[in-house]
């Protein structure tokens, strides 16, 4: 009897922590949407970012940054989405900042692996799945995603980026996942 009270109370406390990770997503305007994908404008936003050659501990020092490891002692609520990108062979993780900072309020780290960044804004294009978070699953959205800018002749001016909304206790199925790119686009 014990063994079922404890799985239903975990399934309750994932399912609750699941819903209550983030208060804030980066602001967008959709400018284009069809089956496939949508273009979003997104203005300037500050974030901070981890650039490694394994990608593995990236989130664990931006986590740190957030939960007051910054030279204000400040804690940072968590925002979504959470990127990854690969430029030049190194994985780069970023979180993205609350609005309520700009350039002159922001903690500054306290180590040297995070860095505060101004994300230039622009256009971005976006598709949208559920499921986990795995490589599998982004390269195959990311390819899809491409294979249809190439057809719309819509030029991609970054890497691709991979993003994720969710807590790694979120069922896959109620997962939102994206791969976007930066791309050249005109109202």
């Amino acid at each position: 009897m014990s063994k079922i009270f404890k799985i239903i109370f975990y399934s309750i406390y994932f399912f609750t922590y699941s819903h209550v990770m983030a208060n804030e997503e980066a602001k967008y305007d959709i400018v284009k949407s069809n089956n496939t994908y949508e273009i979003r404008k997104y203005t300037d936003r500050l974030a901070i970012q981890v650039v490694s050659t394994n990608g593995n501990n990236g989130f664990r020092k931006l986590f740190n940054y957030i939960s007051g490891n910054n030279e204000k002692n400040q804690k940072i609520k968590m925002t979504v989405p959470v990127t990854v990108m690969e430029k030049s062979g190194n994985m780069t993780m970023q979180f993205y900042l609350p609005s309520k900072f700009d350039k002159n309020n922001i903690p500054n780290p306290t180590g040297s692996d995070v860095e505060v960044i101004n994300i230039e804004g622009g256009y971005y294009a976006v598709i949208r799945y559920s499921g986990r978070a795995s490589e599998n699953n982004f390269i195959k959205h990311k390819s899809i995603l491409e294979d249809k800018l190439f057809k719309d002749n819509i030029s991609i001016k970054s890497p691709a980026i991979k993003a994720t909304y969710n807590s790694p206790f979120t069922l896959p199925l109620m997962r939102r996942n994206e791969a976007m790119f930066k791309v050249e686009y005109k109202d």
